[in-house]
């Protein structure tokens, strides 16, 4: 993965400007963006959750499931069979009827009121008294429960009130019985429980005593009398050790098993122990060796990333940000009542980071940051390790081999596609990996997972693209073709109002990228920042031999060379104001500066120092020259090669190969004396291909017709 080629390096470094202010250099920045990678890896490892794949019920396990660590589970099985125990020796609770109990009081008053010689028999009792206590034996016999004697005992023990309750079990209270004599003597007791029991309370109960009574069961009682046993006997919990057999392969799963599964999850939850200072420790010492590594990684291979900290900012804040849309999937999933995460099991997140770093970075920091965080991924969350691995390191690698050559932004979602077919496939193969293939709904369910994923990471990468383009100022190749765009301001106005230029600027575009191709560099950007090199000539285009008119007046006539001079090398200055005004890409704004390098103006500056006789300490050579810098990439060195030949190549009476070749050879001999390539990357070897390229290319664009026959 040691990516150090010079092309490789070259074509990646024109997506960020060279110049590097207080942000990009300070030492505390780069410590803080160290600490937020550490801390964030922290928190991923450490605050993982545990996740046991909970069966669904009455459905067949596709594998036989063992407990991982010891614990105890709620036994409702068992539970259930103590509680019916509990029931076991509940007898039935009777009660009188209540209308039984208003029907014998009314036939109590009618034999008071239809017997005339009743009070000449009980002329010791009076019937005011016995009006007044008949409203007592009414509401008690009313109130009156019999129960066996181990109803009783339950009753006592689970704190019912008994007051009422009598030890009496009548065998069939629906036909009716006659209550047996101490019954109504218990009665008479517990209405004067101080032994005074009036005359009329005895002539009553002797009246009721030779009565048949009806009754039925006190349901509402014994419901509560269950409900109060259930409660007091415990749940039952049994204990389960590592390794033992929770469920076997194709058994039917229960509540049992669930129940186990869930106290399981809970056990190893409890195990892990977030909140013990050790358990911390182990997490901080694994996300510093993870930052080690990395670190190590990057200082090695990639050198540029580490000494500027908008690109290790940028690379972070995509990790961070992947971090935490990962953890909060993980979050929700968990908590969902429908427990989600057993069916969402192969979620893709690598490949989210992987567009975007390939994007706005290289492709190799993509690969490596892929398999980082593929394996943290795996490491850290609750999905369903081996499956989740594969399918987001397949998909974040044929996302890269395709985000190479993305141009325009739409194109995301023709990455994220081929990344999904590869995903279809990969679940495919899994599935018959694990002999699991015709499990057709968990197929179906992985197959939606990844179409979901794939489908927000291409909604994700499109929204987030230009964010982090403009908030980084990074030029990428979909950046490249916005601003080829012949309707963008700048170019509009130089096809107007310097029409001679923008034609010029077309030309030289296409030599340029046509060179850059040839040698491995960067086409897309030679050809867009060309069309801008020159757009300093809009104020005055007069000046330059390609915007006057053919047979008029030539302006630089009226001048003295070395106003001349002025003019033409003031294009340049004005072009890095207009392209600052107008927010171009820093790396135009340096392709506007360097096109010239610090050649000289040599045509102003021989006539200057033929004016003057030829005395060259005359003359103020510097008056005459660009103010640069020379060219600092390949495709700077290009562009004023390539503007240098075609703008030379107008002057030729015969434009053929040969001819071209000897301008061109004589031109870059030229630079090379002056200096003007020592700063680029190109190699004599290169040079020699890119000269080659823009003779055949200016041949090609000079091409003679045949002429048709006049009519």
């Amino acid at each position: 993965m040691n990516d150090n080629s010079s092309e490789q390096i070259n074509y990646n470094e024109l997506k960020f400007s060279k110049e590097q202010g207080f942000f990009d250099k300070s030492l505390s920045i780069r410590w803080a963006i160290g600490l937020l990678f550490a801390l964030s890896l922290f928190f991923l490892l450490h605050f993982r959750e545990i996740h046991v794949e909970i069966l669904e019920l009455n459905s067949t396990a596709p594998v036989y499931v063992v407990s991982q660590v010891d614990f105890d589970f709620y036994d409702e099985e068992s539970t259930i069979i103590l509680r019916e125990a509990a029931l076991r020796d509940v007898g039935k609770i009777y009660q009188i009827d209540e209308k039984e109990v208003r029907h014998r009081r009314t036939e109590f008053e009618h034999f008071l009121v239809g017997t005339p010689d009743l009070r000449e028999d009980v002329s010791d009792v009076a019937f005011e008294d016995v009006y007044t206590d008949i409203n007592l034996v009414e509401k008690f016999l009313t109130d009156v429960r019999f129960v066996d004697s181990r109803t009783m005992q339950k009753l006592r023990d689970v704190g019912l009130p008994t007051n009422n309750y009598f030890i009496f079990t009548p065998s069939d209270l629906s036909e009716g019985i006659i209550l047996p004599p101490h019954l109504w003597q218990s009665m008479e007791e517990r209405m004067f429980p101080e032994g005074a029991t009036s005359k009329a309370i005895r002539f009553i109960t002797s009246w009721f005593q030779s009565k048949l009574w009806r009754g039925q069961e006190d349901i509402s009682v014994q419901s509560l009398l269950r409900t109060k046993l259930r409660a007091r006997v415990p749940q039952k919990f049994t204990h389960v050790k590592a390794g033992s057999r929770i469920i076997d392969q194709n058994e039917k799963v229960t509540t049992r098993h669930v129940a186990m599964l869930q106290a399981m999850q809970k056990a190893l939850r409890e195990k892990s122990n977030l909140w013990h200072p050790v358990t911390a420790i182990g997490s901080l010492l694994m996300a510093l060796i993870f930052t080690g590594i990395c670190y190590s990684f990057f200082r090695s291979n990639y050198p540029m990333v580490m000494a500027s900290n908008r690109k290790l900012l940028l690379l972070v804040t995509v990790v961070v940000l992947i971090f935490g849309i990962a953890k909060l999937t993980e979050f929700f999933l968990l908590v969902s009542k429908n427990n989600l995460i057993d069916s969402v099991r192969y979620p893709l997140f690598v490949p989210f980071a992987a567009i975007l770093l390939c994007s706005l970075l290289n492709s190799s920091v993509a690969t490596f940051t892929a398999g980082f965080l593929t394996l943290v991924f795996t490491i850290s969350l609750a999905f369903e390790k081996q499956g989740f691995m594969i399918t987001n390191i397949v998909a974040a690698l044929v996302a890269i081999l395709s985000t190479r050559t993305l141009k325009k932004r739409k194109e995301v979602f023709n990455v994220s596609a081929k990344a999904w077919f590869c995903c279809l496939a990969m679940i495919l193969a899994l599935h018959f990996y694990q002999s699991d293939a015709w499990a057709i709904r968990s197929y179906f369910a992985d197959i939606l997972c990844v179409s979901v994923s794939m489908l927000l990471t291409s909604i994700l990468v499109v929204g987030l693209l230009p964010l982090l383009e403009s908030g980084f100022k990074i030029m990428t190749d979909v950046t490249l073709m916005e601003y080829m765009d012949p309707n963008n301001m700048l170019l509009r106005r130089l096809s107007i109002e310097a029409p001679g230029t923008y034609q010029h600027s077309i030309v030289v575009g296409n030599l340029a990228e046509a060179a850059a191709i040839k040698i491995g560099a960067n086409g897309l950007f030679c050809r867009a920042a060309t069309l801008y090199h020159d757009v300093g000539k809009i104020v005055t285009p007069q000046y330059f031999t390609e915007n006057q008119q053919q047979g008029g007046v030539n302006v630089h006539q009226l001048l003295t060379p070395k106003e001349s001079a002025r003019a033409i090398l003031a294009h340049v200055t004005e072009g890095v104001i207009l392209g600052r005004k107008a927010g171009l890409p820093e790396q135009f704004i340096d392709v506007i500066k360097e096109h010239h390098g610090t050649t000289l103006v040599y045509y102003f500056y021989r006539k200057e120092l033929d004016a003057h006789g030829g005395d060259i300490s005359l003359v103020e050579e510097r008056d005459f020259r660009y103010p640069g810098p020379k060219p600092r990439s390949k495709e700077s060195a290009i562009i004023m090669i390539a503007d240098s030949i075609e703008a030379a190549s107008r002057s030729l009476d015969d434009v053929n190969e040969a001819s071209l070749m000897e301008l061109a050879n004589k031109l870059v001999r030229i630079k090379e004396e002056d200096g003007q390539l020592d700063a680029c990357l190109l190699t004599y070897e290169e040079l020699s291909i890119v000269k080659l390229t823009l003779v055949k290319t200016l041949v090609a664009y000079s091409h003679s017709r045949v002429k048709y026959p006049s009519r």
